[in-house]
């Protein structure tokens, strides 16, 4: 069986109640958000397609990014940590938190595991404080 990509939470609220619960429990933990992606608009804008209401949060933590970058620069190709926030068909919301462990274990470097693990160990804790 294959690692789960990521963490998941549902929560019974509305999406911009999500959104702001979100990015309060990310920067309790030492994450900002970097990027917010508007998946809904943008395909709406580029395809004139109607999509759900969709965002993809680039969240980073200053320290943990920086112990990773000086150890293997190219880890950049696999930052920001995602999280996603979606709307589904029955209202409620689901939110996706990348784990780390899956997303740094392509590179092979021993001291990327302490950081990963590190994150991981955050990113669990707002998904806890989530649900």
């Amino acid at each position: 069986m294959q690692p789960s990509l990521g963490f998941d939470v549902y929560l019974n609220s509305s999406y911009d109640e999500a959104i702001t619960a979100v990015t309060a429990e990310l920067q309790k933990e030492g994450f900002g958000v970097l990027t917010e992606i508007d998946v809904k608009a943008t395909l709406k804008k580029k395809l004139d397609v109607d999509f759900r209401p969709y965002k993809i949060l680039g969240t980073c933590n200053p320290t943990l990014a920086h112990k990773a970058l000086s150890l293997v620069p190219e880890v950049g190709l696999l930052l920001p940590c995602n999280v996603t926030v979606a709307q589904e068909k029955d209202g409620r919301i689901h939110i996706s938190i990348i784990n780390p462990q899956q997303m740094l274990g392509v590179v092979e470097h021993p001291d990327l595991e302490a950081i990963a693990c590190d994150a991981e160990e955050r990113l669990k804790r707002v998904a806890a404080a989530l649900s």
